[in-house]
């Protein structure tokens, strides 16, 4: 499967606005006014893991110091809006390969469950205010970070992290990493399952 890296203006992407459970209601938001306004919206996540010694290894991408929100922290594997129409399987494989390269097959993506995401915060100097129904998915494919393909505008760099060390650490402290709890606590429901 080719993808083409889309490079939409945000006030140009238009978002489903969704109810509680993540149905589209039939209307659209631009992306921005979603981010200004709270409007609920679909993300799709994508965590990358391999076994380890300890348990899995979590592949997590360090935010461009240019995003809207969280510049600079580790983040998710892989993570992106919903695009109006679109469902979120052929969402998830598109961010994959457009932030890291990965050109993965929707058999290889497993469902591990969905998890909100509401919050408000200021970044450079603007309130954001994100609130999202997030469906989350697992890549277990082989991945070398060497061989991987960036996306220089969205990632600045790759690296792997011991999942429980991450979970343990996310509980006390968010200096280094802003993967969301909800995320990572559907990702190991889905490991111990």
């Amino acid at each position: 499967m080719q993808t083409t890296i889309r490079m939409i203006p945000e006030d140009m992407e238009y978002l489903d606005i969704v109810d509680e459970d993540g149905t589209p209601t039939g209307e659209t938001v631009s992306r921005s006014k979603a981010h200004r306004e709270g409007i609920l919206h679909r993300t799709a996540h994508v965590w990358v893991i391999r076994p380890s010694d300890q348990g899995y290894d979590i592949l997590l991408q360090k935010r461009s110091m240019e995003k809207e929100s969280f510049p600079g922290l580790y983040d998710t594997s892989s993570a992106g809006h919903i695009p109006a129409g679109e469902e979120p399987v052929p969402s998830a494989l598109r961010e994959l390969n457009e932030e890291l390269g990965i050109d993965a097959q929707p058999e290889q993506l497993h469902y591990a469950g969905t998890f909100r995401i509401q919050y408000e915060k200021e970044f450079h100097g603007h309130l954001f205010r994100d609130n999202e129904v997030t469906s989350v998915y697992v890549y277990s494919g082989p991945v070398e970070i060497g061989s991987l393909k960036l996306q220089e505008s969205e990632v600045d760099e790759v690296r792997w992290f011991d999942l429980d060390e991450v979970w343990d650490e996310i509980q006390h402290s968010r200096e280094r990493f802003c993967v969301p709890a909800g995320g990572l606590s559907a990702l190991r429901k889905y490991l111990v399952s």
